[in-house]
């Protein structure tokens, strides 16, 4: 018995642990819980800024509006990109050829950011007077990076550098 006692001590240890490991692998009810709360950025904006059910209804419309929109100018910017990263094998595709295609994936960009913005002026045009105000700032804190324990979720990004410099091409 006395030569085994460190291995009962060991199985005793790794069946512990090995609770404990299952305990949080399978997950506790808790958990459960914070999943299923997981609510999208949109649902954000309505419990912020207080919406009413016309409001809501909206509110709702135009995101839908503006996703599909969104959908469209990615789905044509990855088109672009696929275009321009194929060309590394196409030996007749000439600089011209690249610089052109960069300067439509620009222009592409461009769009989508001038769509984020309309989208965001038409969502203030369905606010009261408080809500705006309560609207601005929300745009103010999520410009500087600010409100992330209460603002949208992450989605598991990797946080960014601090400065990061533009990398521009040489001529």
């Amino acid at each position: 018995m006395k030569k085994n006692l460190p291995l009962y001590i060991l199985l005793l240890f790794l069946i512990i642990v090995n609770g404990f490991f299952l305990y949080n692998y399978l997950g506790s009810s808790e958990t459960e819980q914070k999943v299923q709360k997981h609510k999208p950025p949109a649902d954000f904006l309505i419990n912020e800024l207080g919406f009413d059910d016309k409001q809501k209804q909206a509110f709702r419309a135009l995101t839908h509006k503006h996703r599909q929109k969104m959908k469209g100018i990615s789905d044509e910017i990855r088109t672009l990109k696929d275009k321009l990263f194929s060309g590394f094998s196409d030996t007749s595709m000439v600089d011209k050829d690249v610089d052109s295609i960069a300067v439509l994936i620009g222009d592409m960009e461009t769009l989508k950011d001038l769509e984020v913005f309309r989208h965001f002026k038409e969502v203030q045009e369905l606010c009261s007077v408080e809500q705006k105000e309560r609207f601005g700032k929300i745009l103010q804190d999520a410009l500087r990076g600010g409100f992330r324990e209460k603002g949208p979720p992450h989605r598991d990004r990797p946080p960014r550098p601090e400065h990061r410099p533009p990398h521009l091409p040489e001529h």
